[in-house]
């Protein structure tokens, strides 16, 4: 019997060595990874900064107004969410993300939502203080609904549709970015907005996108992107000044990933978490922006050159979550320290 197992053993053991390659032939199946920039993080090919973005992520200017009177139409389009690839959104404005609101604290805001889509949406501002049974109701098509509030706390917030299944709504794009600015103003500087989001995709017949449910239920998104549109800053970089104040407002849409936001060569000097003003976080390297929050990081580039930003958990980078600063010398004269607007 003992010699029959062995016997047994032993034709297995050979039969394993013929079927499996040998460890080089195995590692030599492994193609790859091919490199689309010729910079260090570059995890998309990088065009020309004399390009616009198609999406201008430059802050709206500081208002003086005590009141603002705002009013949004929600309407379904499609719209270009990565190169050559069409999705069939959900929009407020007629945009992913929707426009970038920008008041300042203590301001009234009189809110006017209007629903032009064929099925009920809503909105939920996370700069305001108010009942969500009152303000943040389902909308039905062809109505519209008005509110008040005032924005108390100063910080960068999310705006979304409310409606259940809220993800639905989210990842199919009704989200953007409020900027409540303190009393006293924050030091000139450079400022853009970012907001960060994910697309679930399934292909029709057409070649348009639309939501796969699956896969936002599974967390496994597609397209991880900044404003809307997978590395549109990357192949239109956006260009800055070596040491000028550069703030950045990033809102985190989701509806599920974390951001990892990072500028790659750089330290963040400042990062201000929600409406935190007094002590802020100082020389951070990476800062962790949750779902549904906000972060203002402020940083100066210190030499002239190409400066990717991303979200470091790289899957997501992978995905679109990337863009580049690119950083040339001012032409201010020598000795002329003061913060450049």
């Amino acid at each position: 019997m003992i010699r029959a197992c062995v016997a047994i053993l032993a034709a297995l053991s050979v039969a394993a060595c013929r079927e499996s390659p040998p460890r080089a032939a195995q590692q030599a199946e492994t193609p790859a990874a091919p490199a689309p920039a010729d910079v260090s993080h570059g995890e998309a090919a990088i065009g020309s900064p004399e390009q616009p973005a198609p999406i201008d992520p430059v802050a709206p200017l500081r208002s003086s107004s005590r009141l603002h009177r705002l009013r949004m139409e929600i309407s379904h389009k499609k719209l270009t969410i990565a190169d050559g690839v069409t999705y069939d959104a959900w929009t407020f404005e007629g945009r992913v993300p929707g426009p970038v609101l920008r008041v300042t604290e203590g301001d009234t805001v009189d809110f006017t939502l209007v629903n032009k889509a064929p099925m009920p949406h809503s909105l939920d501002f996370h700069a305001a203080e108010i009942a969500p049974s009152r303000a943040y109701v389902n909308l039905m098509p062809k109505d519209s609904l008005r509110y008040r509030f005032v924005a108390r706390v100063p910080g960068a917030f999310m705006y979304h549709c409310g409606t259940a299944p809220v993800a639905l709504h989210i990842a199919n794009g009704m989200y953007g970015a409020i900027i409540v600015d303190p009393r006293q103003p924050r030091p000139p500087a450079r400022e853009f907005v970012f907001v960060q989001s994910e697309f679930y995709t399934k292909t029709l017949a057409d070649s348009t996108r639309i939501i796969d449910w699956d896969k936002l239920l599974s967390l496994a998104p597609d397209y991880v992107v900044f404003n809307g549109h997978a590395a549109v800053y990357a192949t239109h970089p956006i260009p800055v000044r070596v040491g000028e104040r550069l703030r950045m407002y990033v809102v985190n849409a989701g509806p599920n990933r974390f951001s990892a936001f990072h500028v790659v060569g750089a330290i963040f000097d400042h990062v201000y978490l929600d409406g935190s003003l007094a002590h802020p976080l100082e020389g951070v390297q990476t800062m962790s922006v949750p779902v549904g929050g906000g972060i203002i990081l402020e940083t100066r580039l210190v030499e002239q050159g190409t400066y990717p930003f991303v979200s470091h958990a790289f899957a997501d980078a992978t995905k679109g979550a990337v863009g580049v600063f690119e950083a040339h010398m001012s032409d201010r004269p020598a000795g002329d320290t003061r913060p450049q607007r």
